[in-house]
């Protein structure tokens, strides 16, 4: 395991040797993530029968949290805004001078929650919420001025009624195995 805080790139897979307190921890939170550190020792011993001090529980969510273990992320209401998925269809034509600029442009929206890559026709995929419709219009536009030639084509999916929008503790078992 490396030192806490040594691990910085998102890129890179975090060090972390779980152990089943550590797991548990991740579950709890994952299941309410305002329990404070004494809540979470009191949790894990009338639950889970694993004696620890609240310090000892802190000292394990710092360690996770600066080796990349899990991320903390500022997630509004999804009754506040509007969801899509979009799809980019690359331009193999312009792809080496294209490519780097609107990937990053598509990154560091503010409107985009998850990116990420696929096999097949569209590779790059996003999640992006928008205040309403036209936000997400103009969104299109503006991409397509700065950036069409990196694509053949976006498509986007309206998303409606967003029924789940959180981990499910559960999920986390397969973290530890004894």
């Amino acid at each position: 395991m490396s030192t806490p805080g040594t691990n910085t790139d998102p890129e890179e897979a975090p060090d972390w040797d779980f152990k089943e307190r550590d797991v548990l921890i991740l579950k709890e939170l994952s299941a309410d993530s305002q329990l404070s550190s004494r809540e979470l020792a009191r949790i894990l011993d009338e639950k889970h029968g694993i004696e620890v001090s609240h310090v000892t529980v802190s000292e394990s969510i710092r360690g996770m949290r600066e080796q990349g273990v899990f991320r903390e992320a500022i997630v509004p209401n999804e009754e506040y805004f509007i969801f899509g998925m979009f799809e980019f269809k690359l331009n193999p034509e312009h792809f080496a001078e294209t490519w780097r600029d609107a990937l990053r442009y598509i990154q560091e929206s503010p409107n985009t929650l998850l990116m990420f890559l696929s096999d097949g026709e569209y590779q790059w995929k996003s999640v992006m919420m928008f205040p309403n419709r036209a936000a997400e219009s103009k969104w299109i536009h503006e991409f397509y001025k700065e950036h069409g030639t990196a694509v053949q084509n976006l498509r986007n999916s309206v998303v409606h009624n967003v029924l789940k929008f959180r981990t499910d503790p559960d999920i986390l078992g397969s973290l530890y195995q004894e």
